[in-house]
């Protein structure tokens, strides 16, 4: 099995999210992570996906896309070379002593301090999957209160 990055250009229409993600859970794929925006072309939105799954399938999840009318373009980027971020929102208990190791925290990730609360912090940090990952079991200890992820999006690199 292995994890896959797909980038699919949609028409910016009612009701391709749920058939784009309905299609995916007929197959027996689950999604873990997916973000929708506003792509470069007016009127037509960019879906990142990312599934775990065998290159078999995943081909014929592509031949399936193209079925849906307003899918324009798919690709899996997951072979080739990417720039993936994903945002991470996370509210941890910290007391005023506690503070300055947290803080040690958030500077060794290059994340932000967002928020500042009586009691906790609200931490902003992006990176890849792994990085997030990463802090958040660091900031474990502490007590996280809330946590909020984007997903992931992505963009080949290069002139692609």
């Amino acid at each position: 099995m292995i994890r896959h990055t797909i980038s699919i250009l949609v028409n910016d229409q009612p009701g391709v999210l749920q058939r784009v993600s309905g299609l995916f859970g007929r197959r027996g794929f689950n999604i873990e992570s997916i973000t929708v925006g506003q792509s470069e072309e007016p009127g037509l939105s960019r879906m990142v996906i990312v599934t775990i799954g065998d290159d078999k399938t995943l081909e014929q999840i592509e031949k399936q896309l193209y079925k849906i009318i307003d899918v324009i373009k798919v690709v899996d980027f997951s072979l080739k070379p990417m720039v993936a971020r994903e945002l991470a929102l996370i509210k941890v208990k910290a007391e005023p002593s506690e503070r300055p190791e947290i803080l040690g925290v958030v500077e060794t990730f290059r994340a932000s301090v967002v928020d500042v609360g009586p009691g906790s912090l609200i931490v902003q940090v992006v990176g890849d999957t792994d990085k997030i990952d990463a802090m958040i079991e660091l900031l474990k200890p502490y007590g996280i209160r809330e946590l909020s992820r984007t997903g992931v999006t992505a963009l080949v690199r290069g002139n692609v």
